[in-house]
């Protein structure tokens, strides 16, 4: 059992040195409350996590955002891409069909948020919630001042440890000690004796995937976000 999780180990290391080996040259310095994915102590705050059926499929649809507006969008096609929901036509990997950052909008994202505007500011957590619903999954979206950290906590666990479950946070980059304003990720993972949330961050030219603590994270989740009516910003839960 022990060389079972020797080598399952190095196979994991292996995995997160590829994941992250093409950014983390480039990557700003991380402040000591965050733990680097690709670390000793990251790697294995994976392995013991319990909550991280969500990991997998997304790792393998990992993507760094095209630009610096397009946190949401490439949130957005790794869920889509990991769910394994029906995508358009793609240019250039014809006759092949995948989400990408230039085919998830379309008219009807057009109609809630031109890119235009997208390019401009990014979007707001309503905007996100709106956008994914246009496509046949399941879409709830939760402002943090609507709910207090143990429910944030409780429920973006228990989706972490479903099969097809996604939980994407919008939250601000500087009430976790990283530059500076909001931004859109994936969340990974949940472990439960550090109290930890794993973020896949999409911003890869800018931060490595890191280990954040519930209440910090909550907390950079409950912020103004003046884009969106000065409601807080807060999670989308996605599923099938």
């Amino acid at each position: 059992m022990n060389k079972l999780i020797s080598r399952l180990r190095i196979l994991v290391l292996s995995g997160l040195l590829t994941l992250t080996a093409a950014a983390a040259a480039q990557t700003l310095a991380l402040p000591p409350a965050l733990i680097r994915l690709d670390s000793e102590a990251g790697a294995q705050l994976l392995l013991d996590s319990q909550a991280r059926r969500a990991y997998w499929p997304l790792s393998v649809h990992f993507l760094t955002q095209k630009n610096q507006a397009y946190c949401g969008v490439a949130s957005m096609v790794m869920v889509l891409n990991a769910l394994g929901v029906k995508a358009p036509p793609a240019a250039g990997y014809e006759p092949f069909a995948t989400f990408t950052q230039d085919n998830l909008l379309n008219e009807r994202t057009e109609a809630i948020l031109p890119q235009r505007t997208l390019a401009q500011q990014g979007m707001t957590l309503t905007e996100l919630g709106r956008i994914l619903s246009t496509y046949d999954i399941t879409v709830a979206v939760t402002h943090a001042e609507d709910e207090g950290l143990d429910k944030f906590r409780d429920t973006a666990a228990k989706r972490l440890a479903t099969p097809g479950g996604y939980v994407l946070a919008n939250y601000l980059r500087r009430a976790i000690g990283q530059e500076t304003g909001g931004h859109i990720s994936p969340l990974a993972a949940y472990d439960a004796k550090s109290d930890r949330f794993l973020i896949l961050d999409v911003s890869r030219y800018k931060y490595p995937p890191v280990w954040v603590t519930a209440p910090d994270l909550y907390a950079a989740m409950n912020t103004v976000d003046r884009d969106n009516d000065g409601r807080h910003r807060g999670y989308v839960l996605v599923g099938p």
